[in-house]
């Protein structure tokens, strides 16, 4: 049979296909690896030699010895080499074989999908100080690090990988390591980041500030929460302090101040102008000026709610830092895996150390007054000043989770002020002499629990306690002033939720409180004494119910608080205060807002002989009594837009809001409605306007409010009048800037005057009829002040010190242009029945420098 040549190169494939596997597996089987214990029984036999090792130092090695390497030195070296151990000849026969406690290692990073490499992937050596990234092609490599530690390699995107640096001594080419891309489905924007790193509007427009992530802000080189709270529309203090913010035109006592859920009743430090509260231990801090939820009570203008680190870290972490007024430090520390302890001091070095800032703020709090007699000529008296003034905070947390649904947290916090104070008159030769003892003791406990996957529960107890003694021996050294203020408030807060779906809650809670105050005061000429005393209980139970979209088109909620207020001298009363808070989408990066609210508050502040010295402090705590001072009522509603678009934020709102059961006392007048007590109303609207435009190593923004604030005294004449923080227009023009560890901020804020009342004019300005004699005044805050300005600047440089310890130092500058601002005017009657004109100015040029470590 003829044998084509098609037919042979069919038997030839056929043949090829038939032993090509074997000869494959024969050629695979000469370059197989073999283990590293196999090779060295080999070399035992082949040169009768004996090698000591412990086995789990070798027992995962393999690697196949080059056909050129056939020398028994060459074969050791190679393995030396190969897998970084020693190989020690003990004897001609005897060698022994130990690990190299310190490799070198080198790795290729790589994205696990289509193994691209990763450039600039950071390779951190866990436990050390030892870092680097990866180069273009995704490489890297590391010398004499541990043999036994870890390698974290993590990048921008992807999921962290952890490796043992033990995996990548394989003997080869250096082995990849494969980064899974970290995927996440992209939502509808319903949060909104603005200003600076760390501060959110909220989907229920409630604004969240976390301190850890907190950026810069212009004047601030530390995250003090009550100031920080400053930079938002439609908040602010037209005093300049922390004890006197002003919420949509509503006074300092209308703002519920929380810290752990318990309320706080004294704020600030150094007469206002510091915040009380820590802010490096303050984990999270949430504004709420509308649709506020049923759970909260008091604060007809706004809740301000400061809340600690809440979980148990295995590791102690911590710091400690200076500036020119205090130095602090705090910590957690870890006593179980399921126990830990938190702490906070900070203590003032002004009775020890004066700075410019020290000097600043001294002459803002006791020489901030320029007086000018009725000629309009200044009258500068020489006095002589002696103080003793300090203030320290202290917090401590137990946090204990019982088990993996119940975790207990234990709260304390004490806050005090000290002042001892003497002025003498130089021309006169008097002395006036104050002592000031401000204290803030509270103690609380927080339970909360999950009972089931749908149902959870937060039990919450406090105890809180101020006190207030304000001593006043006059020029005349005959005449004593003692006051004391005193508050105490015991509280139990149950809530519950209820989970029927991811989209739907319901929220149930109640509430009981019982707050007591004390009002003492006693003067030696003429004699007079005064001790008053009153306690209210309230009953509050409170429900909400919220839904939202599977898109988030639609998020609400709605629900509704009940109090029962029981004042034991004088009434009983049942208020019904519904809630509202709705949030929908209108188009594209647009969603809407719709908030309304009633609420109440049963305590005020009266101020109480402002005038008098030290006056900043005599605002006293009182209760309502449903007579002298009526339960306080607020009905508010607003509504406003929100659109954000690459890194564009612009958000407007519109709002109205009635304040009824107002005091004059309680709203600092110091003109004929002064001591007159008269009950009324105010009626604030306004709109609030944000600009924000923000790149990825920068944030600028605009903000704008207007405010017509008027209050109405129906046995005041006339009945309307502006109320005394009728801050008509309101601009903040700002900046943050950073630049690898260096982070600016500069920004101006600008409004017009507030309203006060001048006398009349000539003869009439003073009625010498009576004694003694009284000033004749215009209408009520029929004229304003001069238009307020200030810019501010700061800085703030990072650094490592160590891998562990990060420190930073700053630097800020309070009104650069060092503009006189005029915070206050008012008029008082001197000894020769002229009238002085008391101008309160506002801080000069202030400086400020820090420095912190963190750990």
């Amino acid at each position: 049979m003829l044998r084509t040549p098609i037919s042979r190169f069919r038997k030839f494939f056929f043949l090829l296909v038939m032993f090509l596997p074997f000869f494959a597996m024969a050629q695979t089987s000469q370059n197989t690896a073999r283990p590293v214990i196999t090779i060295l029984k080999g070399l035992e036999d082949q040169f009768n030699i004996k090698f000591s090792y412990i086995d789990k130092d070798i027992e995962n090695l393999d690697t196949t010895i080059p056909d050129n390497i056939v020398a028994l030195d060459d074969i050791l070296s190679f393995l030396e080499n190969e897998f970084q151990i020693k190989l020690e000849k003990l004897s001609d026969r005897y060698y022994s074989i130990v690990k190299e406690s310190l490799v070198d290692v080198c790795g290729k990073v790589l994205d696990n999908f289509a193994e691209n490499t990763v450039m600039g992937a950071t390779v951190e050596v866990l436990d050390s100080e030892i870092a680097l990234t990866t180069d273009m092609e995704g490489n890297f490599k590391l010398e004499d690090i541990p043999r036994n530690a870890s390698l974290k390699v993590r990048f921008l995107g992807f999921v962290t990988q952890y490796v043992s640096v033990e995996k990548l001594i394989t003997g080869k080419e250096c082995p990849k390591i494969l980064l899974a891309q970290n995927y996440q489905q992209l939502k509808e924007v319903t949060v909104y980041k603005f200003l600076t790193t760390g501060i959110i509007k909220e989907e229920d427009a409630s604004i969240t500030l976390n301190t850890a992530d907190f950026g810069i802000l212009p004047g601030l080189i530390e995250p003090d929460v009550l100031q920080t709270v400053q930079a938002l529309p439609g908040i602010k203090s037209v005093d300049e302090t922390v004890s006197d913010i002003n919420v949509r035109g509503g006074t300092n006592d209308q703002n519920l101040i929380l810290w752990n859920g318990i309320k706080m009743y004294q704020s600030g430090h150094f007469f206002g102008l510091i915040s009380a509260f820590n802010p490096y231990l303050t984990d999270k801090v949430t504004i709420i000026t509308n649709g506020t939820p049923s759970n909260y009570g008091d604060g007809v203008s706004s809740v301000i709610q400061m809340e600690t680190n809440n979980e148990i870290s295995d590791t102690f972490f911590g710091g400690a830092g200076f500036n020119f007024i205090s130095g602090d430090l705090y910590g957690q520390i870890p006593l179980k895996d399921n126990v830990a302890l938190q702490f906070s001091a900070r203590r003032s070095t002004t009775d020890f150390l004066n700075t410019p800032t020290y000097d600043r703020f001294f002459d803002r709090a006791f020489q901030d007054t320029e007086v000018i007699d009725e000629n309009n000529l200044r009258l500068d008296q020489a006095f002589r000043r002696e103080e003793n003034f300090f203030f320290y905070d202290f917090t401590a947390k137990l946090l204990y989770d019982i088990n993996e649904n119940q975790k207990l947290r234990l709260n304390f916090i004490n806050i005090n002020n000290d002042l001892n104070f003497e002025e003498t008159n130089l021309d006169t030769d008097e002395t006036t002499n104050s002592l000031l003892d401000q204290t803030n003791f509270s103690v609380g406990a927080q339970l909360a629990s999950r009972w089931t996957d749908q149902l959870s529960s937060n039990l919450n107890v406090y105890y809180t306690r101020y006190n207030l003694d304000a001593q006043n021996l006059f020029a005349n050294q005959i005449q004593l002033l003692f006051q004391n203020n005193q508050v105490e408030e015991s509280a139990l807060k149950l809530n519950t939720t209820y989970r029927f779906s991811e989209r739907l809650h319901w929220s149930n809670g109640y509430q009981f409180i019982e707050t007591g105050i004390r009002n003492t005061t006693n003067i030696t000429q003429p004699p007079f004494g005064s001790n008053i005393k009153g306690v209210i209980r309230i009953h509050a139970p409170h429900t909400d119910l919220s839904y939202a979209t599977e898109n988030k088109h639609f998020i609400g909620r709605i629900g509704a608080r009940i109090n029962y207020i029981e004042n034991l001298r004088t009434f009983n009363r049942f208020l019904v205060e519904p809630r509202l808070n709705i949030n929908f989408r209108v188009a594209n990066y647009l969603r809407a807002q719709v908030l309304g609210e009633f609420k109440s508050q049963t305590t005020n502040q009266v101020v109480d002989l402002e005038q008098n010295f030290l006056g900043i402090e005599k605002r006293r705590w009182v209760l309502s009594d449903d007579a002298s001072l009526p339960v306080t009522q607020s009905r508010q509603v607003s509504v406003g837009l929100n659109y954000e678009k690459n890194d564009f934020y612009l958000g407007i709102e519109g709002f109205y809001k009635r304040v009824e059961g107002i005091s004059t006392s309680t709203q600092g007048f110091q003109n004929q409605n002064q001591f007159n007590g008269e009950i009324g109303l105010y009626n604030v609207g306004g709109i609030e306007l944000l600009i924000n435009k923000k790149g990825e190593n920068y944030s600028s923004w605009f903000s704008y409010t207007y405010n017509k604030n008027d209050y109405t005294f129906e046995s005041i004449d006339p009945n309307n009048f502006p109320n005394n923080l009728d801050i008509r227009h309101t601009l903040t023009l700002a900046g943050t800037y950073t630049y690898g560890n260096l982070k600016l901020g500069l920004g101006v804020n600008y409004r017009t005057g507030r309203p006060f009342t001048e006398p009349m004019e000539g003869d009439e300005a003073l009625d010498t009829s009576v004694f003694p004699a009284q000033i004749n005044f215009r209408e009520p805050n029929s004229s304003r002040l001069p238009e307020y300005f200030r810019a501010d600047a700061s800085a703030i440089y990072k650094f490592d010190i160590s891998r562990r310890v990060k420190a930073n130092a700053g630097v800020s500058v309070l009104n650069v242009t060092n503009r006189r601002n005029i915070l206050n005017t008012y008029y008082r009657v001197a000894d020769d029945n002229q009238i002085e004109t008391v101008e309160n100015i506002s801080l000069g040029i202030t400086p400020n420098l820090s420095f912190r470590i963190n750990f």
